[in-house]
């Protein structure tokens, strides 16, 4: 499944170094360990519910949520559903600290049977027979309110009472949130761990007991199927707390899964609200394994590797191909020039709305090869004589000899006239009804989103001007097209996302109309046959490497060869 995949590639990527055991002199010899609780131990649940973090209110029967007597440590057959789970369900009311923004804490009690969690139990509580563990259950998420409006009229759609949070509590309001559901799994384990050695994330679980040197068995709480679209927040609206909480035993196995899923990695350099981006993303993956069809969802894994590999060739190749490429004949640099813009207009977008880090990181990357191509198809200098403001030195760019010289620039200057008396109309009738119809955060943004907006549904146009030298020069061999069939193969794997995954319809136009071009492109390559006399992508032709491969002759009787030609293959030439 997706999860073994994910865990898979994540725990290798967090390997490091275990946690060392200060207490272990140098060079000691570390002894296996044992659980505490034997196969098959008679245990009690105890579970608390209070607003402390550190819990002693034992006498409170208020503060006990739930109380199961007779559990069997390991046992994969009794309960409800013969699995080993037990359930409990309670409503509970709500303190009035907690609905403002308070902190609720859950207590588990694990103690063998006869035995009280209560250390002030004088007989009836034993340190090595009574296992804690405690975790807070509301979460506190932040909730962002976006101030935007028409920026013409002034006036917004929000709700009132969004707006007035948003005045009194600013941009961002911290919230505490509930999920009605929650699973404790005790770890049916009893490896021989030795203490200072165990493997993370799993050494955050595994707790030795000082004295016996033993540990402890594992309590997990285990809420990774608990999605963060139904979480709730806790306002003065709600009359009770619904709680569900269920017991069930864990394999060793299956906790490691959990356990690497939700540990974040201590060199991690992201800021908190990436996580929240992280967790949501996350939703998407649990959304898919719990309602997917599995050989859907398999073919998604398969595609989605496959579509990772081809993203990294065609980087590959774009890259190979600009920097063995020698002549410009062919392509049309003023595309390339207006990819920069596009690429830059996406990225400044993305930025301005909060994407997630991975596809800013991958937007930026595209960018910066982008730039670099600039380099490939210019000559790019500092003019250090002219400088701007009187300090800065000035970039000069130049046609390169190898554009200027060919017939390319002259196609490409035809194809980018034509395409403005398109354009220009399409792109300004698109900025009004941005301007009158849609609602924005400012200025920037209006610009931002109404580019990102027209790129997204006429990008397409900016293709045509190198299909339309393909056109005039009646040949594709200047293409990259290693790259480009990398290209749209990923965009045919988008098609498939577009339709499986729910996601704005825009985005759905704009693979197909990608499909259109590369057909264009295809069908080009068909009615244009192969001809030796025709450049490639790396500025050479057949005739090059025939006279390269074949002995070069005296020079005499070259040049009586090329004197003694007949008219008509001069003009062939």
């Amino acid at each position: 499944s997706l999860i073994f995949i994910i865990w898979a590639i994540s725990s290798w990527f967090r390997r490091g170094p275990s946690t060392p055991d200060p207490s272990t002199p140098a060079g000691a010899p570390r002894v296996p360990s044992r659980n505490l609780f034997p196969k098959d131990t008679l245990m009690d649940l105890y579970v608390y519910v209070s607003q402390e973090e550190v819990f002693s209110d034992f006498n409170n029967t208020d503060a006990l949520f739930w109380f199961h007597r007779d559990l069997v440590y390991g046992d994969w057959t009794t309960g409800e559903d013969g699995d080993g789970c037990y359930q409990h369900y309670k409503e509970m009311d709500i303190p009035e600290k907690i609905q403002q923004n308070g902190s609720l804490y859950i207590h588990i009690y694990f103690t063998k049977s006869g035995f009280h969690p209560d250390p002030k139990r004088k007989g009836q509580y034993r340190r090595l027979a009574t296992v804690h563990a405690t975790r807070m259950l509301n979460k506190y998420k932040r909730r962002k309110f976006l101030k935007t409006k028409n920026l013409l009229t002034g006036e917004t759609e929000a709700d009132p009472e969004m707006i007035k949070r948003a005045e009194s509590h600013g941009p961002v309001e911290i919230i505490s949130h509930w999920h009605p559901n929650l699973t404790i799994n005790m770890v049916d384990d009893h490896t021989a761990w030795v203490k200072g050695s165990v493997p993370p994330p799993l050494d955050q679980y595994v707790k030795f007991d000082a004295v016996s040197g033993d540990y402890y068995p594992i309590v997990y709480f285990n809420d990774y199927w608990n999605l963060q679209k139904d979480y709730y927040p806790i306002n003065e609206t709600l009359k009770s707390l619904p709680l569900r909480l269920s017991y069930c035993p864990l394999s060793l196995w299956r906790w490691q899964l959990y356990a690497a899923q939700n540990a974040r990695s201590p060199w991690n350099f992201l800021p908190e609200d990436t996580y929240e981006q992280s967790d949501e993303d996350q939703d998407s993956v649990k959304v898919a394994l719990l309602e997917t069809n599995p050989y859907l969802l398999g073919l998604t894994i398969v595609v989605s590797i496959v579509h990772s590999i081809f993203e990294f060739l065609a980087f590959k190749n774009d890259i190979q191909f600009w920097n063995s490429r020698q002549s410009l004949e062919g392509l049309s640099v003023r595309s390339i020039i207006f990819g920069v813009f596009q690429s830059l207009v996406v990225l400044l977008y993305i930025l301005d709305n909060e994407t997630n880090f991975v596809v800013q990181v991958s937007v930026f990357i595209g960018l910066l090869i982008d730039l670099w191509k600039i380099t490939k198809v210019m000559d790019v200098k500092l003019d250090r004589e002219n400088k701007f403001a009187g300090v800065f030195p000035r970039l000069v760019f130049k046609d390169k000899s190898t554009y200027v010289e060919s017939s390319t620039k002259i196609y490409d200057d035809m194809a980018f006239k034509y395409l403005s008396w398109l354009l220009y109309p399409l792109f300004g009738c698109y900025a009004v009804y941005s301007l009158l119809y849609v609602e924005h955060k400012g200025w920037y943004s209006w610009v931002l989103s109404m580019l990102y907006g027209f790129l997204l549904t006429f990008g397409f146009i900016t293709m045509t001007p190198q299909l339309f030298i393909n056109y005039k020069m009646k040949s594709v061999a200047h293409l990259p097209w290693r790259m480009l069939t990398y290209k749209a193969l990923n965009t045919f794997i988008d098609d498939l996302f577009a339709f499986v995954i729910k996601m704005p319809m825009m985005y759905r136009i704009g693979c197909l109309r990608d499909d259109v071009v590369f057909f264009i492109y295809l069908y080009q390559r068909w009615i244009y046959r192969v001809d030796p006399n025709r450049v490639n992508e790396f500025g050479t032709s057949g005739v090059d490497h025939a006279q390269n491969n074949t002995a070069a002759p005296a020079p005499d009787a070259a040049s009586a060869a090329i004197t003694d030609k007949p008219e008509g293959e001069k003009k062939n030439d």
